[in-house]
């Protein structure tokens, strides 16, 4: 299956790895018509360097779900799917299945591959769709 990495060259510091079977809640990507984009590129920001200095990535849209990764200041990852103040993300070290990633041509899908999870928005700043 052709494979592809997602935001190449972007650094990000993942402190655990990611796999799509540790999700509890899937990642979405939205439906697209193959030529706006169907995800956006973020930056973790405002993380204070006197409390946890991480971000965590879960593998589901809140607290209650279990932390499989960590983002700091200046990680860059694709947005996708939303649920409330939580966010689906791509890591730039991840690796997702299905071709066309952010260039969805078809009805909203499930990603899978390693390097998903979910974030709270609070601390994204939107850079590019």
């Amino acid at each position: 299956m052709w494979k592809m990495v997602v935001a190449v060259g972007i650094a990000c510091g993942t402190g655990l790895p990611m796999s799509a079977q540790q999700l509890d809640v899937p990642v979405v990507e939205h439906e697209g018509d193959g030529q706006a984009a169907s995800c956006g590129l973020s930056e973790v920001r405002g993380l204070k360097a006197g409390g946890d200095g991480f971000l965590a990535i879960r593998s589901g849209p809140g607290t209650t779900y279990r932390k499989i990764g960590e983002l700091h200041n200046g990680d860059r990852v694709n947005q996708f799917s939303a649920q409330g103040d939580w966010v689906g993300i791509a890591t730039s070290d991840g690796i997702i299945d299905q071709p066309g990633v952010c260039a969805n041509d078809g009805p909203a899908r499930k990603l899978t591959g390693t390097g998903l999870g979910w974030v709270h928005s609070d601390w994204l700043l939107w850079i590019a769709p």
